[in-house]
């Protein structure tokens, strides 16, 4: 098959939510529709015993929520699907933030009952500062829910995006019948005991069917006129209106009962964007060039505890990803050849000879990637957007067990690495210091040190306001500022300099006192 054709088949979109909206269930049941697994598993259930397939890790099993993006790859009506599972809870948004930069498109899950909640807002804002094109899911219908039209009404106020609904419910709470699909003009529900798996389905074309009328009985008037009335106030629906950013197709459902999963699947793969072009430093790249170039945008270590090993994610841009071939690490300048790299299904990775823009390739990596690096065949590209954001939370680590000093300094050094946190040493008495945005991430990183590098750790409380990158040309003032800074100093992972300030006020008065220094809240300047 030609490039052209292989790219025009890639859908790689990201699916994010605030957390509990029910992303990860979705999440599964696509891969269940989809064929990819057989039985879906459940985020935290004590009935069931398989977990959800993208909760690969421990304490995403343990805990009942994600704490890493996931990557899954399967076919779907002809289209080869890549599916980012990313984390909801807010402590983790930016590896979500950064995963939005590897996605071509976007699909929002919201909570019925709940509505619009705070983390949704802001991925929204990403979403549209990148004009990546959305596609809204609510979710949880078989519970008792908001109505539907304020639920339209909340979506466009608090999204500040013009909504399109392709598909309406059929009642909800626990009467709730299915959903009329809009978009393909038919009624689909399944009916079943066993949620993880699909049951029989029950489908119907026409409104005016007397089995349909009886199926969804006492709401079938209610519906004809709901529909009337949606049919006069959205105009119909435009493609490129959806790919712009301008409207976002809008589905109602319950992943859970597998309602309307299947019309979002398959309104998706026909308007969901294939992989575009993507804006460098230097100039834009078209993913048909015959040049391969791409980025990291992920590390993960330990997918596999057995191995200790450390997986980059890059996705392609441009040209074919082959195996064994020779590829210009930018940032070094390094020639680097990839024996083995993979395709996931979560945790599950499985080696493949090459690869097309649009999708997601692991390479095995022994520290030489950071993320944001560009892989090409040659040429120097630097891509934009992978923000590093200043922390606001601190503390000191210190190591509880001395023999194993070894393990807890390399345990460090891969899980800052991934972007979870960052490790700053103090310059006046060169303790080590880690800084989060959430304070969920402290837990998540003791627990992954323990389980994964057997090294314990404990933390002591820093009351720190912020972290500044500093960067001046007069080396007289910057002398100055050391002097007088000397306790709040410290340096990152790269060696620069870093200003740990104590409160607002005390930036306030250092930004004041040396108008001659830049302090920098993201560590890219």
């Amino acid at each position: 098959m030609k490039l052209k054709e292989e790219i025009e088949r890639r859908r790689t979109f990201a699916i994010v939510s605030h957390p509990d909206a029910g992303k990860t269930t979705l999440t599964e049941k696509f891969l269940l529709f989809g064929g990819a697994i057989n039985v879906a598993g459940a985020v935290k259930s004590n009935k069931i015993k398989k977990t959800a397939t993208s909760d690969f890790m421990e304490i995403e099993k343990q805990r009942g929520i994600s704490v890493a993006t996931s990557v899954m790859g399967f076919e779907y009506g002809g289209k080869k699907i890549n599916i980012l599972d990313t984390p909801g809870h807010q402590d983790f948004a930016e590896d979500t933030f950064r995963t939005l930069t590897a996605a071509d498109s976007v699909i929002i899950v919201i909570d019925a009952a709940k509505g619009v909640e705070v983390q949704t807002r802001k991925l929204m804002n990403v979403c549209r500062m990148r004009k990546t094109p959305v596609i809204v899911f609510i979710n949880k219908l078989d519970r008792p829910a908001l109505d539907p039209f304020e639920l339209l009404d909340e979506i466009e106020n608090e999204l500040e995006i013009h909504v399109h609904p392709l598909s309406w419910p059929v009642s909800m709470g626990p009467d709730f019948r299915g959903v009329y699909n809009r978009f393909e003009q038919k009624f689909r529900s399944f009916s079943s005991t066993n949620k993880q798996i699909i049951g029989e389905l029950v489908e119907f074309n026409d409104l005016e069917d007397p089995e349909f009328k009886k199926h969804i009985a006492p709401h079938s008037e209610r519906l004809q006129e709901e529909l009337e009335l949606i049919g006069g106030v959205y105009p119909e629906f435009n493609r490129e209106d959806y790919l712009a950013g301008r409207i976002a197709p809008l589905f109602f459902g319950s992943a859970l009962n597998n309602f309307g999963v299947q019309d979002v699947l398959d309104c998706f793969i026909q308007i969901a964007p294939s992989p575009g072009a993507i804006q460098t430093e230097q100039r834009k790249v078209e993913p048909i060039e015959e040049k391969f170039s791409g980025f990291v945008f992920k590390i993960h270590a330990n997918m596999d505890p057995n191995h200790r090993d450390r997986i980059a994610f890059i996705k392609i841009v441009s040209g074919k990803f082959e195996r064994n071939k020779t590829y210009i690490h930018v940032r070094s300048g390094r020639k680097m050849k990839f024996s083995s790299p993979t395709s996931f299904m979560a945790e599950k990775k499985s080696v493949i000879d090459e690869a097309c823009p649009g999708d997601i390739v692991g390479v095995h990596d022994t520290g030489t990637f950071k993320i944001g690096d560009a892989v090409t065949e040659g040429e120097k590209l630097q891509f934009q957007g992978m923000p590093s954001f200043s922390p606001e939370m601190f503390r000191y680590v210190e190591n509880n067990d001395p023999m194993k000093f070894k393990q807890l300094a390399k345990g460090l050094e891969q899980l800052m690495d991934e972007g979870v946190a960052q490790l700053f040493v103090s310059v006046a008495n060169g303790r080590k210091i880690i800084g989060t945005v959430g304070a969920l991430q402290f837990d998540v990183i003791q627990y992954r040190l323990e389980h994964e590098y057997s090294a314990k750790c404990r933390y002591e409380q820093l009351p720190m306001h912020k972290a500044c990158w500093i960067e001046t040309d007069n080396t007289e003032k910057l002398k100055d500022f050391r002097l007088r800074k000397y306790q709040q100093l410290a340096t990152d992972k790269e060696g620069r300099e870093v200003y740990m300030a104590e409160s607002p006020y005390a930036l306030q008065m250092a930004r004041d006192n040396f108008p001659e220094i830049t302090f920098h809240f993201t560590s890219e300047f």
